[in-house]
């Protein structure tokens, strides 16, 4: 009864002039911010408490946040909605009043401890807009007189009641305004990605961009590479520059990719397709997953973009709809980028081409100026630099004795016959002292519209030094015998490089020779050894010799690449994937099957002509070498095909499946060596679980390392389990049992072979 007449009471002059100046006050406010600070504010100081706040129900988050408080709390708050005393007030749609925080079980005291602020009594009173449709949280703390009371929440009421519309009215503002913010984001990030033609800086913008736009932690794109049926990306979000390839079939970005469909995954870790293995690589936590597929105009999927962990709450429709159109904008500038790239790698591999080519190449335009001259054209012209020749006419370069060879060029580019050309046999040009012989071919040049652009000069170098390169290339490759030209009488006594050794070697070989006889066995070695090669060529391989039904191959001499032992690498792998082709069509006949073992070592090795006068051969030696052959003989014993060195694997520089088998002393070696096998071309059928297995094998090799002999036993059984024809497991599992009947007295995990 004392409350409603003090309520009635309440209804003074000065009680609506304080509604006025709420009024009129939050009216006035620029922002919502503005306006929630005026009435915290005036609340405040109308009930005569220490501090307060006003929660706003986020719908998308379907959380209550507050971006404005009073007194020492100044940064954004966010809570469940129906969590503490501000989410029971709200989701009861009711006030409450709590004389002692601390006492009340509902109260979240972590705020307190964040802030040092002490709370002592709580008055919260639900916030409603014009429609009467709960919109937040009025939230008052620490009454200095006294306890919180119906009158202080009939005021709270009032006062929010009065600044109810111009609150809506902000809020509506603000939602306005954070959505064109976020379509001027959204334009300015098209123009950004349309306007990037280097693929490299487009993947970078793009996952920036992305991640944004999309308020998330992380974001991918992986793009299809169609050569090797594999999704790949250079960068990432929280990835540095790491590179990244896995099969386009694989996990939730290849399920993605290959069926299509957008993704999306509120709770990663209860899906199946999502492999947790990553997160323990890096220590990163994944929430929530967004995958959407990337088109191109004909509408065939491209690759795919990977959104991780949303701020705030789940990925919606919107976000869906958001970063499909982004991937439309993406596919664009992709194929913008790709074939920038082209026409880049075109021109940089016509010049290349010409700059590798060991005959002059020179081109002259319509107005018979040389525009071009290789490396090769300014060698055998004697030239020491390219200024002294492009730029001039053909007319004033070629002069003298020379001089004919200009009326040549001015003939072919006067012609009427756009098809017109002329080859010159063995004429000689004369370059101060120097006489060179030559072959020179004259060629026109047009456009794709048969217009005349100018014309090319050909120029065959076929001095005496010429012809020793071409006698000595009966023996080895040109490339080998220009290199040893161009080196001299030094890199005869031999050179020592870092190079990567592959050695490959038929298993059973004998039984197959004893089947076929001797001409069956020259034909299948024949149609071997073609496709072998190949796959060593392809990579920029040096085939050194064949050793029998053995192969041995050298990447790195004479010409060093950067990643010679990944050309190793991908070349054993494409052996093994060709060989599988290869027994197919042998199995369609009803011939015998085929089996080899690979063996590779990275090491200094020496190289160069040995052998006598009548018979030089251009090789390499070393105990580099002969740990490549005791590698690939290991083979064998484990049931493995591809076998690398400790040494390679460090060295690689690109992602493979790999697994360390053992460290081993070899034969006739004093220095353990690790030993890893790489399985990159089994497929799913041929080698099933691969991750489950490796998991248990690795746990088996852990336990081996420490002579725990049962528990790396029991792991092993695991694999076994799995995949029953795993070999290493099986091959550890009988050594675990020798070791466990006779101890060793010293264990270091290493195993001595006591053959080759």
């Amino acid at each position: 009864m004392e409350n409603k007449k003090a309520i009635t009471n309440l209804k003074t002059k000065d009680f609506y002039k304080m509604l006025l100046r709420v009024n009129q006050d939050i009216a006035r406010a620029a922002t919502l911010k503005d306006a929630l600070t005026t009435l915290v504010d005036l609340t405040i100081s109308a009930l005569g408490c220490e501090s307060g706040s006003i929660f706003l129900y986020d719908k998308f988050s379907d959380e209550l946040y507050s971006f404005i408080a009073h007194g020492n709390l100044r940064h954004e708050i966010r809570i469940l909605k129906n969590k503490g005393l501000v989410g029971w007030a709200f989701s009861h749609d009711e006030a409450i009043m709590v004389a002692d925080a601390y006492q009340d079980e509902r109260f979240n005291s972590s705020i307190d401890q964040q802030t040092g602020f002490k709370t002592r009594n709580v008055l919260c009173v639900p916030l409603k807009d014009i429609n009467g449709d709960l919109i937040g949280v009025s939230q008052m703390l620490n009454k200095i007189a006294g306890d919180f009371n119906d009158i202080d929440i009939e005021l709270v009421r009032a006062m929010t009641e009065q600044a109810a519309l111009a609150i809506q009215s902000k809020l509506i503002i603000d939602h306005i305004e954070a959505s064109n913010k976020k379509d001027l984001e959204f334009l300015d990030a098209m123009s950004k990605i349309s306007s990037e033609i280097h693929l490299s800086l487009l993947l970078e913008k793009t996952i920036n961009i992305i991640t944004k736009i999309l308020d998330a932690e992380r974001s991918t794109l992986f793009i299809n590479d169609p050569r090797t049926n594999e999704l790949y990306t250079e960068v990432g979000e929280g990835l540095g520059k790491t590179p990244i390839r896995f099969p386009n079939h694989l996990g939730i970005a290849g399920s993605a990719f290959t069926f299509g469909k957008v993704i999306n995954i509120p709770h990663a870790y209860a899906d199946l397709r999502f492999n947790p293995s990553f997160d323990k690589t890096t220590g990163f936590f994944t929430r929530s997953i967004l995958t959407v597929p990337v088109r191109n105009k004909a509408g065939v999927v491209i690759g795919v973009t990977q959104v991780l962990n949303k701020k705030r709450g789940e990925f919606t429709l919107d976000d869906e709809s958001q970063l499909t159109a982004i991937n439309s904008q993406i596919s664009m500038a992709i194929e913008n980028a790709r074939l920038f790239d082209d026409v880049q790698n075109m021109k940089n591999y016509n010049e290349s081409v010409l700059e590798s080519m060991s005959n002059g190449v020179i081109t002259v335009n319509e107005e018979n100026h040389i525009v071009t001259c290789n490396s090769a054209g300014q060698r055998i012209l004697n030239l020491s630099h390219v200024s002294m020749i492009v730029g001039k006419e053909a007319s004033q370069f070629f002069t003298e004795e020379n001089a004919w060879l200009a009326e040549k060029i001015t003939r072919i580019h006067d012609a009427t016959d756009l098809l017109e050309q002329e080859i010159l046999i063995d004429v000689i040009l004369k370059f101060g002292d120097k006489k060179i012989s030559t072959n020179i071919t004259l060629l026109p040049l047009v456009n794709t519209k048969q217009e005349r652009l100018g014309s090319m000069i050909l120029i065959e170098d076929i001095s005496s030094e010429k012809r020793m390169k071409s006698t000595m290339s009966r023996y080895m490759s040109p490339d080998l015998a220009e290199q040893l030209l161009l080196s001299g009488e030094s890199s005869l006594g031999g050179t020592s490089n870092v190079a990567t050794v592959l050695f490959s070697d038929i298993r059973n070989f004998t039984t197959i020779t004893e089947s076929l006889g001797p001409e069956g066995t020259v034909q299948l070695l024949n149609e071997y050894f073609t496709q072998m090669v190949d796959c060593i060529q392809n990579e920029g391989g040096m085939l050194d010799k064949f050793i029998g039904d053995a192969i041995m191959a050298v990447f790195g001499i004479p010409f060093v690449h950067p990643d010679d032992p990944d050309r190793s690498l991908r070349s054993a792998i494409a052996m093994m994937k060709a060989l599988k082709v290869f027994n197919k069509k042998r199995a369609e006949n009803g011939l015998m099957q085929v089996d080899h073992g690979i063996g590779i070592n990275t090491d200094t090795i020496v190289s160069g002509n040995i052998g006598s006068e009548k018979r030089m051969d251009y090789t390499v030696i070393g105990d580099g070498v002969n740990l490549a052959s005791r590698i690939e003989s290991l083979c064998k014993q484990y049931g493995s095909h591809i076998l690398i060195s400790e040494f390679t694997l460090r060295a690689l520089k690109a992602t493979y499946r790999t697994r360390q088998v053992d460290k081993v002393i070899v034969k006739g070696k004093g220095v353990p060596v690790a030993i890893h096998e790489v399985i990159d071309f089994y497929d799913s059928t041929e080698f099933p679980n691969q991750i489950e297995v490796l998991n248990h094998f690795n746990n088996g090799i852990e336990y081996y390392n420490v002579a725990d002999w049962d528990k790396a036993i029991a792991s092993f059984q695991l694999a076994l389990k799995l995949y029953p024809k795993d070999k290493p497991s099986l091959v550890y599992i009988e050594r675990c049992q020798l070791l466990k009947k006779n101890p060793p007295t010293e264990w270091s995990g290493v195993w001595v072979m006591s053959h080759k």
